[in-house]
């Protein structure tokens, strides 16, 4: 299982944490996506590999800057991924 941690610039509020998670969800196969404001942060776990520029090819069109990606081994615990 893969973990994106995506840095994202332009959130600032509920409702664009939800359009960014909304982006991903329709069109990427993933388990979870979980945009943040304040970390200016999106959290995504999927099963298959998501590169750089699939990230940018949906969040580029919705208006939020997307600034940085890092893929790193997302870890199963008790109460959900880590």
């Amino acid at each position: 299982m893969n973990k994106y941690v995506i840095g994202i610039e332009g959130m600032s509020c509920s409702m664009c944490e939800a359009h960014v998670q909304d982006a991903i969800f329709n069109n990427i196969k993933v388990k979870k996506a979980k945009a943040t404001r304040s970390s200016k942060e999106l959290v995504v776990i999927a099963e298959q590999d998501i590169s750089e520029e699939d990230f940018h090819k949906v969040l580029d069109p919705t208006g939020y800057r997307m600034v940085s990606y890092r893929r790193e081994e997302a870890v199963k615990k008790l109460l959900g991924w880590n």
